[in-house]
């Protein structure tokens, strides 16, 4: 599984657990350590959980690394090529990442069912 499948699937499963502000910054050509991060949020520690839970069961890979799973306002997800940050709300406003990695393409990941319904 590549990187941008990865992705896909990643974003598939955080949506499932209705993770809001779901986005993909491509970072290629401004780092070596990743290919992709995802963002997303949701704004209780239980739904944090369930995001990072639902994408850990369903990749076919383990994260190399997971970070904050305990405390759950700040889940990382590494899998080397992409790393997946689900945040609470609140956390996610104040180290807002997107504005650290401006320079990136950052896209928006929405259901397709949503976007077909707009």
């Amino acid at each position: 599984m590549n990187s941008q499948e990865l992705l896909d699937l990643a974003g598939q499963l955080v949506l499932s657990k209705k993770a809001e502000h779901v986005q993909a910054i491509d970072v290629r050509k401004l780092t070596s350590i990743t290919d992709y991060f995802m963002i997303c949020s949701a704004d209780t520690d239980i739904q944090v959980k369930a995001i990072a839970d639902a994408v850990r069961k369903g990749t076919p890979h383990k994260p190399w690394k997971i970070e904050g799973y305990e405390h759950r306002y700040w889940i990382l997800l590494d899998y080397v090529d992409v790393v997946i940050h689900i945040f609470r709300t609140s956390e996610r406003e104040y180290y807002s990442l997107e504005k650290l990695w401006a320079d990136a393409p950052i896209w928006r990941i929405t259901d397709e069912l949503e976007n077909t319904s707009v």
